[in-house]
């Protein structure tokens, strides 16, 4: 039955990363692979001889002395307890998510446009390589690249020009994401997770995720492409600027990096943090869209105008479901794995004979060139599924530097490919940027980029 339900997660996963060739959303398969792997444990509970204790990170004893029914109400208990940690992860998501929906109902990324003044193709470069390594840190990788090319298509007019900028970009976005723990989904499962702590995952990733940002654009900065001055493309807003963008952007993001912070004083699971955030931006939303409605409408009609119009439903509306529902696919199916024991017994012969790399990692038995390859993995297949299994695999304590080189590695990895991050991926549909366009011109710079970022870690951590 184990062999079972691993081809039914190989067949799942190869239909996740040929998404764009099979024309299925890759939700879709996440789901279903999903919904297989538990009904196939539900099914053979009996005939299990091992179980994995995911909350003590240990085999479970004697399991395959336990009566039909004592297994199958732990079965129960395991899928609930999978249930709970994937829902943290997804609530803070939703949060995340609408709170940067809110700002962007008011405009408020207009006012990062402003700070775009120069007209020189090198300078506008730094500009936005710059923004989107903060801004991903802040806003996530994802939300960050799709702000900034929206902001580029309304200053670039030459698309040739556009796509360079915008593959720039992506490693700069997926580079900001790995440091924060807010930055990347799968820093954010780590976070979450309890693998890494705020103050330990910025000390140990800033200066590589900093190199792994600043050297393919300081190369990149010497190519044909980005020599000389560009074009600024004057035009009037077709939307009027709100007199609050400025006001909402910095609040939401504000509210954002407060989450951290929340969760240091009171030890609650950021999600809670996350929904006092957007219960407090939803607030200043409602208040400053009610003040542009007309006092003159009295009729019953007011309160629907009002609803229609409201921020929050708004942006409800906008948030990326099919995402959230990937990755409850996508982290449950790993759950299966995890709590048959699959993912514990593979980390085990990794550890065997894999060859040690690294002297700093000697103790836990992980080499380098397990994370390593781990990030060039992330490249071809989602970071998601290769995070969710690392946090199965291995049950090294919280703030060990493998949770840290994982998160880097995971989180900048991706940029090596068009498809092998989600800042990539949306890249791709806004500027229908084409695969082997991105290989040829962008690649080599992104695997620069984390080379020198998995150098630097290898420095820094023996600071810590």
């Amino acid at each position: 039955m184990e062999a079972v339900i691993i081809l039914v997660f190989v067949m799942g996963y190869l239909a996740i990363t040929l998404e764009h060739s099979l024309k299925i959303d890759k939700l879709i398969p996440a789901l279903v692979m999903m919904a297989i792997c538990w009904a196939l444990i539900s099914m053979g509970i009996e005939s299990f001889p091992q179980w994995f204790d995911s909350a003590k990170h240990t085999m479970l004893e004697g399991f395959g002395l336990l009566s039909g029914e004592e297994k199958l109400h732990l079965m129960e208990e395991t899928l609930l307890h999978h249930l709970g940690k994937t829902a943290e992860i997804l609530v803070f998501l939703l949060g995340a998510m609408t709170i940067v929906e809110i700002i962007d109902y008011f405009d408020g990324f207009s006012t990062i446009k402003d700070f775009v003044k120069t007209k020189k193709k090198v300078k506008i470069l730094w500009v936005f390589s710059i923004l989107a390594f903060i801004l991903s840190a802040i806003i996530d990788n994802l939300t960050a690249t799709i702000v900034l090319i929206s902001i580029l298509q309304k200053i670039v007019k030459d698309r040739d020009v556009r796509l360079y900028y915008a593959g720039l970009i992506i490693i700069a976005a997926n580079a900001g994401g790995a440091w924060s723990p807010i930055g990347d989904v799968t820093t954010t499962m780590l976070w979450i997770g309890k693998k890494v702590s705020t103050g330990h995952l910025m000390g140990y990733l800033f200066v590589p995720s900093l190199l792994c940002m600043a050297v393919p654009s300081f190369i990149a900065s010497f190519l044909p492409v980005f020599r000389g001055d560009l074009e600024v493309e004057e035009k009037v807003e077709e939307k009027k600027k709100s007199k609050f963008s400025s006001t909402m952007l910095y609040l939401g993001l504000g509210a954002i990096v407060f989450v951290p912070i929340f969760k240091m004083i009171t030890h609650l699971p950021p999600y809670v943090g996350m929904m006092l955030s957007l219960g407090v931006v939803a607030i200043f939303a409602e208040i400053y869209t009610s003040s542009k409605f007309s006092l003159t409408v009295f009729d019953s009609q007011e309160s629907d105008s009002h609803a229609l119009h409201s921020p929050v439903h708004h942006s409800l509306s906008k948030i990326e479901l099919p995402s959230i529902l990937f990755f409850l696919g996508i982290l449950m199916a790993v759950a299966a794995l995890e709590s048959l024991g699959i993912l514990f017994e593979f980390a085990t012969s990794l550890k065997e004979k894999m060859p040690m790399m690294g002297t700093e990692l000697h103790h836990a038995g992980v080499s380098d060139l397990v994370v390593l390859l781990l990030g060039v993995g992330s490249a071809v297949i989602d970071n998601v599924p290769l995070v969710a299994a690392s946090l199965g695999m291995f049950s090294e304590p919280m703030d060990n530097e493998l949770w840290h080189f994982v998160a880097y590695s995971a989180g900048t990895g991706g940029s090596m490919l068009i498809i092998g991050s989600a800042a990539g991926v949306v890249a791709m549909g806004m500027e229908k940027i084409d695969f082997f366009w991105y290989l040829k011109k962008i690649s080599w710079l992104a695997l620069i980029g984390f080379l020198v970022g998995a150098a630097a870690f290898m420095v820094t951590r023996t600071l810590f």
